[in-house]
């Protein structure tokens, strides 16, 4: 292990909510967000780019990203699902997906944006999210 992957959180993984792992890839639950069920799709691998791994590991990574997609919005009835791989705090290739309701603290904006509005508490069903989580990356699976 290299100096960069001993300084990376994402690397040394500490107290993470596990909700699925591969062996290219794992999903983990960011608990201290206000966004209920946000998720953290992440890459095995040390490294910091989407043109790092081959087309068929980009594939992969993404088919995982869409499956979290596709859980959480069967699981939570979003109104809307963002998107992002930023990556500039944590050179590690890492894509956030984070559910979103309309009455949210910051929605229709950006979750860095500032409030509109208090955020409501929202309940997260782990076992059913895990669930879905698990049905929806099995199928993406099952299909190739």
């Amino acid at each position: 292990m290299n100096v960069a992957q001993r300084s990376c959180p994402l690397c040394q993984p500490d107290r993470e909510t596990l909700l699925w792992q591969g062996p290219q890839a794992r999903v983990v639950l960011i608990k201290d967000s206000p966004y209920a069920g946000y998720c953290r799709v992440i890459w095995q691998a040390h490294v910091a780019e989407m043109t790092d791994l081959s087309v068929g590991e980009r594939r992969q990574l993404m088919d995982i990203v869409f499956a979290v997609e596709a859980a959480l919005r069967r699981a939570l009835l979003p109104t809307k699902i963002n998107l992002a791989s930023l990556g500039n705090q944590v050179a590690h290739l890492h894509w956030h997906v984070i559910p979103r309701h309309a009455d949210d603290a910051t929605f229709p904006d950006a979750i860095w944006a500032a409030p509109r509005r208090e955020q409501p508490p929202r309940a997260l069903d782990l076992g059913a999210l895990r669930q879905a989580m698990a049905a929806a990356i099995g199928a993406i699976h099952q299909a190739s």
